[in-house]
């Protein structure tokens, strides 16, 4: 049987595949748990710097597997919340996760899954894709992508997409914000790869990882605290290697090989 998932690592580059192009990549409890596993184990691995969230097949992810959510029915509400507690860990593993994330879209992302495109650091979608959160359709709600496209998007934006329901252009989701970036078919791959380089190459892994933490946790603070917070981060990152590395290098005229 293959594994709903495949993981690859190229040039600093960890690739995390979709792999049930029969199901439409939809997501269930299995996948989950080896999407989590994966990025848990890219964390982990100093040879990786940035992460690719890929798909096979013709669709990047459809959402919740209906199938197993219409067994789900039949559960107590606490096993409900258990399982769906899986996707809430999986959404802030991502969110909060110290390393970049990109989403490479090569075709249609769907409720949970357009939760999924949505909620990576970058993203990039070929412009045949559709992206929609369509759960109020079906009687269901997008319960967690809804904290963070409320972040991401704002409430009049995210009230237009949950509560209409409809799918959107991928042009239409770069306009609004959701994605950020459509390219040709036939371009994807090297674009992501390229883009997912220049990160690589030129950015500190150590400032990219402070900086996507203070995006995360500073927006919960009162503008007080929130400065405090700030100054306290500013202070921790003079203190970090790659700090220490790069000044030097700067006043010294040298290229910094990050």
């Amino acid at each position: 049987m293959d594994q709903p998932i495949i993981t690859q690592i190229k040039d600093r580059i960890g690739y995390i595949i979709l792999n049930r192009p029969e199901k439409r990549n939809a997501l269930n409890g299995e996948m989950i748990a080896y999407l989590d596993a994966a990025l848990t184990d890219f964390e982990r691995d100093d040879a990786v710097k940035v992460i690719v969230i890929k798909a096979e097949g013709k669709v990047f992810c459809s959402g919740a597997d209906l199938a197993a959510l219409h067994a789900l029915q039949f559960n107590s509400f606490e096993e409900n919340l258990i399982d769906s507690r899986g996707l809430k860990d999986l959404f802030h593993k991502i969110y909060t996760f110290p390393k970049v994330i990109i989403a490479q879209i090569q075709g249609h992302a769907l409720a949970g899954g357009c939760g999924l495109a949505s909620i990576c650091d970058f993203s990039f979608a070929v412009s045949e894709a559709k992206f929609g959160y369509t759960e109020v359709k079906i009687g269901f709600i997008p319960a967690i992508v809804m904290v963070f496209l409320l972040r991401k998007l704002g409430e009049g934006k995210a009230k237009q997409l949950l509560l209409e329901g409809d799918l959107i252009s991928a042009t239409y989701a770069q306009s609004m914000g959701l994605i950020n970036r459509v390219v040709e078919a036939a371009e994807l791959e090297e674009k992501v790869y390229g883009f997912a380089q220049k990160l690589i190459e030129q950015n500190s892994g150590e400032a990219m990882s402070l900086t996507k933490e203070m995006i995360g946790r500073v927006q919960e603070r009162t503008l007080e605290e929130a400065l405090e917070y700030a100054a306290s981060m500013n202070a921790k990152a003079r203190g970090t290697d790659d700090c220490k590395k790069g000044v030097t290098a700067f006043l010294n005229k040298e290229q910094i090989k990050w």
